[in-house]
């Protein structure tokens, strides 16, 4: 058994402190720390905050490796390097390439997930972006591989598949593709880069789209006579992602976004694989990628991804919003688990879940990262 004293404890509803947190390799509960169980090993916060482990739905890469590269190694490094962050769970990313890469991609992803003791941050399934996009909003994606909306590949490989990107307006006029998905599986159907109008995702949320990929990015405005996907993500339940760098999108609208979005509000990075590496040219699903003065870009000057880490997203969104500290650390733990599914093993600290905890200081560094009950990452 391990404790861990001396802690600010992020809880779901707030934060909980002079109290010890005891886990093996699920979490046992929390304590009065002069109840610390003779024997148990004591790690000392030394005042910092305890957190769940943090899930990111949406990264493409990381120390120089693509989720496109359809390789175990490269899949390894990024799960091994995102640990620093307090990431304890994610999807790898794929983009909008070559349907072979993106199958090879999956079938990656999937033979790690059936790896014991996996070792770096957990995959969790593949959020698939594209290639079923518009071309007018492909953003970073590359048009030559862009398709129309195909259920068959998404069931196929919904055991693997968690989140799917598509634009609405690109399926039948009835949504089948999206009807289809979201009758016969359990894959999580996303709005994003699209040009629909309010009335069409409007519509398609009826038919099956529960979510809605980077919020505000690569989508139709909200303008006062042409609400757009922004609009019909706010008047819908769907759930939203948010890339939380402070480039992707104005702090200003931290605020409103939660007061709209709630706990259906999850925190991204859409990290590249220049994530953790100094400035410099590197690429993304083949194209050149230039990082420079904090932010990628294509050649064309087109924003494209980020290099967030997790951890300082949360403290990017606490410390330029009004938004109390626990809601931040949910929607990078217990609304993406929730988005999944899985908010009934992971996302929070309660008793029975599994011990996936981030011991970070008062400025949210990562200082010790558990998977499992188990230390993967020390500063």
């Amino acid at each position: 058994m391990i404790a861990i004293k001396n802690a600010q404890i992020v809880l779901e509803n707030g934060i909980e402190q002079n109290k010890a947190l005891l886990f093996e390799e699920k979490i046992i509960g929390l304590v009065n720390e002069n109840e610390i169980p003779e024997g148990a090993e004591v790690i000392d916060a030394n005042g910092g905050y305890v957190t769940p482990g943090f899930i990111d739905l949406h990264i493409h890469g990381y120390l120089t490796r693509d989720v496109c590269d359809v390789s175990e190694e490269s899949m390894r490094i990024i799960s091994k390097g995102i640990v620093a962050n307090g990431v304890t769970g994610y999807l790898p990313t794929t983009m909008t390439v070559d349907m072979k890469v993106i199958q090879g991609a999956i079938d990656t992803c999937r033979a790690l997930m059936k790896e014991e003791d996996f070792d770096g941050s957990t995959i969790l399934g593949v959020h698939a972006e594209g290639p079923f996009i518009s071309e007018a909003k492909k953003g970073a994606q590359d048009a030559k591989y862009i398709l129309k909306p195909d259920a068959e590949f998404v069931k196929k490989n919904a055991d693997v598949i968690r989140i799917i990107t598509l634009a609405p307006e690109e399926d039948t006029d009835n949504f089948d593709a999206i009807r289809e998905i979201a009758d016969k599986t359990n894959v999580v159907v996303s709005m994003g880069h699209t040009s629909a109008d309010y009335e069409t995702a409007m519509a398609s949320t009826k038919a099956g789209v529960k979510h809605a990929t980077h919020l505000f990015n690569v989508m139709t405005p909200l303008t006062h006579r042409a609400p757009g996907v922004v609009g019909a993500a706010f008047a819908s339940d769907v759930s939203c992602e948010l890339i939380v760098d402070t480039y992707h999108v104005n702090t200003a609208l931290y605020d409103i976004v939660y007061k709209l979005k709630g706990r259906k509000l999850c925190f991204i990075t859409d990290c590249l694989p220049a994530g953790g590496l100094d400035e410099g040219e590197y690429t993304l699903g083949g194209a050149k990628i230039i990082y420079k003065d904090n932010i990628c870009r294509l050649e064309d000057g087109t924003i494209a991804g980020s290099v967030l880490h997790l951890n300082k997203g949360v403290w990017n969104v606490y410390t330029n919003s009004s938004i109390p500290l626990h809601e931040c650390v949910n929607c990078a733990s217990l609304n993406p688990a929730t988005t999944l599914g899985i908010a009934d093993k992971k996302g929070s600290i309660a008793a029975g879940k599994d011990a996936d905890i981030v011991i970070l200081d008062k400025e949210f560094n990562v200082e010790k990262t558990i998977i499992g009950g188990k230390i993967k990452y020390e500063a």
